[in-house]
């Protein structure tokens, strides 16, 4: 069978430093993008992180600092990688809770803009648990009768999760071959950023869903304690969060203009 889409979608996976979305880099990502008419693109680049591969998560994915040495860093190929993915829909394996907020960080940091404004986000492991509570080696035996050859290696994992997908929508019926519903039904609570320090509350509203403020109004917080804006952006929390709380600053300003 073939996914139902409306634009093209890029099935992504990162190999990395470590889980700290903020401080860790990508040593390695692999790309395949589906297109509507049912052709293929894919690439992966092995990532120089500029910064040490813990031995313990070398023994994971195989990839060591000697390895990636004289590899280009994510800001030299984030052009090339943006380039790919910005007409795109995203898909993953625990996507939406790590590939997609890490990825966002690099593009920041090489000075490229990232948003999910104008595509989804389709979240296979969350399909997936949804469904059968499994992991992805165990997600490809069950939907593709397969055995996962060189696991925790970005391309297998990629080509993995863009079989799995398209078992799961031909063996349940009540998942839509539709891109936007297939990211809704694998999303989690709705956040405005990746990392959750923001969410919406019943109305729609932003709120802060961490610390002392936690479940206040953002705009009400920034407008009756200005400080805490410029401690959030000194503070380490990921550049995408700030981005966010910036424009919904910036947001609020305009509407005390109008």
């Amino acid at each position: 069978m073939t996914l139902n889409l409306t634009k093209p979608i890029c099935f992504f996976d990162l190999e990395t430093t470590g889980v700290n979305i903020t401080n860790d880099r990508v040593v390695e990502i692999s790309i395949l993008k589906v297109f509507p008419n049912g052709n293929k693109e894919s690439k992966t680049w092995l990532v120089n992180p500029e910064m040490p591969i813990p031995p313990v998560v070398s023994a994971i994915h195989g990839i060591t600092d000697d390895r990636v040495a004289n590899e280009p860093t994510f800001k030299e190929l984030a052009s090339e990688i943006n380039t790919m993915i910005k007409d795109a829909d995203l898909a993953g394996f625990n996507s939406n809770r790590f590939d997609i907020p890490l990825l966002a960080e690099e593009m920041l940091r090489a000075g490229i803009d990232f948003d999910m404004k104008s595509r989804v986000a389709v979240d296979v492991q969350t399909i997936f648990h949804k469904m059968e509570q499994r992991t992805l080696s165990a997600a490809y035996k069950f939907y593709c009768d397969k055995s996962l050859e060189n696991a925790h290696t970005a391309e297998a994992d990629t080509l993995a999760t863009y079989e799995v997908l398209k078992a799961q929508v031909q063996l349940y019926d009540e998942l839509e071959n539709d891109t936007k519903f297939l990211a809704e039904f694998s999303s989690r609570k709705k956040f405005a950023d990746f990392a959750g320090f923001i969410s919406y509350n019943k109305t729609g509203q932003e709120v802060f869903s961490f610390g002392k403020h936690k479940g206040k109004l953002v705009t009400d917080v920034l407008d009756q304690e200005p400080g805490y804006f410029g401690w959030l952006l000194n503070a380490d929390f990921p550049l995408y969060t700030k981005k966010v709380l910036t424009a919904i600053k910036l947001r609020a300003f305009n509407n005390k203009l109008d």
